[in-house]
């Protein structure tokens, strides 16, 4: 039961996070949030890495691959994010992130020459066709004002994001197998600071601290300990304690937490387009993975992603947590 408890409050602050950081973003800018979340938010990870602070298994290799899974996996990511939630409705954002499946499928017939199955095939195709709903329902379904053009943009800049978070644990991979999860964290935080650093020293030219008032922090204090720190605990709490199978469940409280709080906060409802994408991407991925929605990300790599008995692609069941969340 604790464990459930773990992840059912991980994910409500994970479905939380778009419309509280779009709240956080009309009085602080982007980069600035960035650096204090990621900068912040490492240092509560020395705790629990100080006495395992031995780097020595890892070569340059690894090296040269944790730095490009934090860079496609925070920088990327969470740059985008920010830069996209600004301009799109922030229930928009849970729902495209959850497309990270289709991503996978994408990267295993490309470079991997999967050959999918029927039954993956169809139903990649229709999350895919759920999700080109919601992203260009601003142009095609709503008109072509400033506005509709602007949160376009946005969910395009979502993409790009979850393009970013699925990235993150493909490349960390077989880092992860040298070092714990939260050393991996600890050096990718610090590592994504130093780059939001000098962005944030642009931004103080035309934006200082003394312009920061409650939404500005209610950003910082929700990224630095509840984001970005309590959630990825509980979430690694609830992975030693049940089976990866069960975890992906939780996933779906994200675009309902979202809508939940978009509404009172920043005056955001779904519409006709947001649910009929939905329910096209929900539909497509169950079809797809023959059950609930889980993201296969880290045996991309591994040749258990082909089926036994045939060269086809089958879709890995393995749960991690959404970078583009954290």
């Amino acid at each position: 039961m604790n464990a459930i408890l773990a992840l059912v409050i991980a994910n409500i602050i994970w479905g939380a996070a778009s419309p509280i950081f779009k709240y956080a973003l009309t009085d602080i800018p982007p980069f600035t949030l960035a650096f204090i979340r990621f900068f912040f938010a490492g240092l509560i990870f020395i705790p629990f890495i100080f006495r395992k602070f031995n780097l020595d298994s890892l070569k340059r290799r690894d090296w040269l691959e944790l730095l490009t899974g934090s860079f496609f996996g925070i920088v990327v990511n969470i740059s985008f994010f920010f830069l996209g939630v600004q301009k799109t409705a922030s229930i928009n954002v849970p729902i495209i992130a959850s497309t990270g499946p289709l991503f996978i499928f994408l990267f295993s017939v490309i470079f991997l020459h999967e050959k999918p199955q029927r039954k993956v095939l169809t139903g990649m195709a229709l999350a895919f066709f759920g999700a080109l709903v919601i992203i260009f329902s601003p142009i095609l379904f709503d008109g072509k004002t400033k506005t509709d053009i602007s949160q376009f943009e946005g969910n395009i800049m979502i993409v790009i994001a979850t393009a970013g978070a699925v990235l993150h644990p493909i490349i960390l991979k077989n880092v992860l197998n040298k070092i714990s999860a939260y050393m991996a964290t600890f050096l990718g935080f610090m590592f994504a600071s130093l780059i939001f650093l000098p962005l944030m020293i642009i931004e103080q030219q035309k934006w200082s601290f003394t312009q920061l008032h409650i939404q500005g922090w209610t950003g910082i204090i929700f990224g630095v300990f509840f984001s970005s720190a309590l959630a990825y605990c509980l979430f690694l709490y609830g992975l030693s304690k049940l089976k990866t199978q069960e975890i992906g469940l939780f996933t779906y409280i994200d675009p309902v937490v979202a809508v939940l709080i978009a509404a009172p906060l920043l005056g955001e409802y779904p519409n006709i387009y947001y649910f009929i994408g939905s329910l096209l991407v929900f539909i497509g991925i169950f079809f797809a993975e023959n059950r609930l929605h889980w993201h296969p990300i880290h045996k991309l790599r591994n040749s258990k992603f082909q089926n036994p008995k045939s060269k086809q692609y089958s879709m890995p069941k393995i749960q991690t947590p959404n970078s583009l969340d954290i």
